[in-house]
């Protein structure tokens, strides 16, 4: 986890493991655009499977789809936290979301081990950067904000939540989150483009 801060503001950057999860179990499902945001794949690829033979008894495809973006919606409220609690074998944070619990069932443990790898690969990412500096990029483009305004900063949060997309770039969640490929940070001028503007609107 990154902390970068001021008087009166706070950017915090980190990745998250449900999310992950979650987005695993998105793709290994073939559920292309779901969400909000509609993120993109994930990194590495993960192969999706037909799952209509599992799920055609409790709503099929089109209740899974709905019962995934309940559970994100959950996810991006809480975060940092995890809730629901994902408790395998039974699930019964699930008892409602039928065809996820299946699903979840079905995966969790190959979705489990792919989240700790990529958890593993951004521990290993943020000492590389912390080395290089590379955090500093946002205290810059805050300082460039305050030159422009010439004031002192409102106060506010960011939150800057990483994940393993395969697309380089950020999606901004009023009022105060940014979802962005873990491998945005390191094309400064990419990372500059996306979170610079929202950097702006809350400084």
């Amino acid at each position: 986890m990154h902390h970068t801060g001021g008087p009166g503001w706070r950017i915090t950057m980190d990745t998250s493991g449900p999310m992950s999860i979650a987005l695993y179990v998105r793709d290994a499902a073939g559920l292309d655009g779901a969400g909000h945001p509609a993120l993109s794949h994930v990194a590495p690829k993960i192969h999706s499977s037909d799952h209509s033979h599992l799920i055609a008894e409790v709503g099929g495809i089109s209740a899974l789809k709905t019962e995934w973006e309940a559970w994100w919606d959950q996810l991006l409220k809480a975060h940092p936290k995890m809730s629901p609690e994902l408790a395998p074998p039974g699930f019964r944070a699930f008892s409602n979301s039928p065809a996820l619990r299946r699903l979840l069932q079905a995966h969790f443990g190959a979705a489990l081990t792919w989240a700790r790898e990529r958890g593993g690969e951004y521990a290993a990412l943020e000492a590389e950067r912390e080395a290089h500096g590379a955090p500093h990029l946002l205290a810059d483009m805050v300082d460039d904000r305050l030159l422009q305004t010439g004031r002192a900063s409102r106060d506010f949060t960011l939150t800057i939540i990483e994940l393993p997309l395969a697309q380089p770039r950020a999606w901004y969640l009023e009022p105060d989150t940014i979802i962005m490929s873990r491998e945005l940070l390191s094309q400064p001028q990419l990372f500059r483009s996306y979170v610079q503007p929202v950097v702006d609107l809350l400084v």
